[in-house]
């Protein structure tokens, strides 16, 4: 059982930054791929970007990458996501996530474990 608690959302201008946190429960998170998601209104949860579980590799979605870095620190069982040159469009609530295994994971359905989310908006 892991349980993830999201920090660090909010209220920020285009062109800005946030720096998104996930802390994780339990022994075993070097054990979980991690993926952080987003949803905005009236929209499906969305992809943004995943790390493996030894942090060796990590893939985003075409929207965010250049922008977007996800990192992990396994010995404080957390993981991040650093948001760069923000936009209106990226407004959304972000929610990390896990996934027990050994590859990445782009697919909202393949993850075990789920936060509560952090909301970030985007003014313009």
């Amino acid at each position: 059982q892991v349980q993830l608690v999201e920090s660090g959302g909010g209220l920020v201008q285009a062109g800005g930054s946030l720096r998104l946190s996930c802390a994780a429960s339990g022994r075993t998170f070097s054990r979980y791929a991690m993926g952080w998601f987003r949803q905005a209104p009236g929209n499906g949860r969305e992809f943004v970007a995943t790390i493996t579980r030894s942090g060796a590799d990590t893939y985003y979605a075409d929207s965010v990458k250049g922008r977007f870095t996800i990192s992990r620190d396994n010995a404080k069982n957390m993981v991040y996501l650093q948001m760069n040159s923000l936009k209106p469009e990226d407004t959304a609530v972000y929610y990390c996530a896990a996934k027990g295994g050994a590859g990445y994971y782009t697919d909202y359905v393949q993850y075990d474990y789920w936060g509560q989310g952090t909301q970030v908006t985007v003014s313009s």
